[in-house]
């Protein structure tokens, strides 16, 4: 393939990723953007496969069958509940390929100091972003302790092994070769590292640590193309890279903190929120019909909850029926609400609620105090009011949709467990809190099939 041909291809490629990621930024237009940033991914691949005489057609179309059958069946195979622990892997899976591109680039190729410099960087980020999402994973799956780890002298051990990657990396780079044992410790300790940096952070922000997780797989990416002198790499995991800082700054706005302080709050001495009593109002669904027959707003406030019910179906039913009846239907989104970034916008849109009835924390708010009823499906951290008024509690200062504000809240849940972060909600002895306990995706058909009846 000849050199002008290699480099159109690759323009087409960087066209499409660019354009794919602007649609990526709305839920009407994501599905296409997605395709377009696949069909981009599908042209760079191909076009560096031929260019490099790397295989032979017949292995490339069958390496593009085998894995485009593995991707249709897991996309269809994986629970909306599951698809943050599937984000996480698909990080891990960008880092630890980078790593073995770095480590592959010293046996193809005469090692200059700054080759040796990104291949340092690629098998860093990589491995740092394949173990540290393999944790994520454990924490979002619950296989492991979805709390923040913490040791003594953690700060230190982590220093220790950053300052023995520097000087493992600075030693490789004077005399790189494939067989350096520095190399291989750099191996290693990116892998420890990777673990340690991501143990000592809690599950409340296990949706920033996804989003900077992408981020890192991306740099990771930028690293491994200056490494093989490969373009089309470098421009894919800048526009990544990018991005998910560009989320992770936004995310840590949405929860009033600091990436610095997602990362290292772990370290510090654990709040211990102020313990929560009050007396619990449950209700029924037939109760909850007849107060939201009469309601003229209704504002729905979706969380990991409504994931695991798997309720987006029936709660865009409830929606439709409470709009036929004449009320105004909203559903509040929180940036962090669920356990991956646009968690909530995904299961939404999956069950066709109209995208100009998603409303933004910062748009909802001012409005809430106007809400006739509040109903919050599954979501616990994201409507704590312990966040504005509790200076003890370990999520105070995050900004929450005040749906305390509302006339009326009814909070569907299973029981009185605390959330994702092990936090006690005051919102459940709320004066206007009525409490409809179950499976949100019972409770709510109930409440349907009352209208329905």
């Amino acid at each position: 393939m000849s050199l002008e041909l290699i480099n159109v291809g690759y323009i087409i490629a960087a066209v499409l990723f660019i354009f794919g990621l602007k649609l990526l930024g709305s839920p009407a237009t994501a599905v296409r953007g997605n395709t377009l940033s696949a069909a981009g991914m599908l042209i760079a691949i191909v076009v560096t496969l031929f260019s490099k005489d790397i295989l032979p057609v017949q292995w490339i179309l069958a390496a593009v069958i085998v894995g485009g059958i593995i991707g249709a069946l897991t996309a269809q195979r994986v629970a909306m509940t599951s698809m943050p622990e599937m984000v996480a892997l698909f990080n891990g899976s960008g880092g630890i390929a980078s790593l073995l591109v770095g480590w592959a680039a010293l046996y193809s190729m005469e090692v200059s100091m700054f080759t040796a410099f990104t291949i340092v960087l690629s098998i860093l980020i990589g491995g740092v972003t394949f173990s540290g999402s393999l944790i994520a994973w454990g924490k979002l799956s619950e296989v492991m302790n979805s709390r923040a780890i913490v040791f003594g002298a953690q700060r230190i051990v982590n220093a220790l092994i950053l300052l023995g990657l520097i000087v493992c990396g600075v030693l490789f780079c004077m005399n790189p070769s494939a067989d350096s044992p520095y190399l291989y410790a750099i191996i290693v300790l990116s892998l420890v590292f990777g673990v340690m940096a991501v143990i000592p952070i809690g599950g409340a922000d296990m949706p920033v640590v996804i989003s900077l997780l992408n981020s890192y797989s991306g740099l990771a990416a930028c690293a491994a193309g200056f490494a093989i002198n490969n373009n089309i790499l470098i421009v894919a995991g800048s526009l990544v890279g990018a991005a998910g800082i560009i989320l992770t700054n936004i995310m840590c706005k949405a929860m009033n903190r600091s990436l610095a302080n997602v990362l290292f709050s772990g370290f510090g001495a654990v709040k211990t929120a102020t313990k929560v009593e009050g007396e619990v109002k449950p209700i029924v669904a037939e109760d909850a019909f007849l107060i939201l027959e009469a309601a003229s707003s209704v504002t729905f406030v979706p969380g990991y909850g409504m994931a695991v019910a798997q309720a987006q179906h029936v709660v865009r039913e409830l929606g439709d029926l409470l709009e036929a009846n004449g009320a105004e239907v909203t559903y509040a989104i929180h940036p962090v609400a669920g356990r991956m970034p646009g968690h909530m916008n995904v299961l939404l849109a999956e069950a066709n609620v109209p995208y100009d009835q998603l409303v933004e924390m910062d748009d909802i708010n001012p409005r809430m105090s106007n809400v006739d009823v509040a109903v919050v499906i599954g979501a616990n951290d994201v409507v704590n009011p312990a966040a504005r008024n509790d200076e003890n509690s370990p999520i105070y200062g995050m900004p929450i949709i005040n749906v305390d504000e509302a006339r009326t809240v009814f909070v569907l849940k299973r029981s009185m467990s605390s959330g994702f972060s092990g936090v006690d909600n005051p919102l459940f002895f709320g004066e206007n809190t009525r409490m409809l306990f179950g499976d949100a995706k019972e409770s709510i058909a109930s409440v349907v099939a009352e209208f329905k009846g």
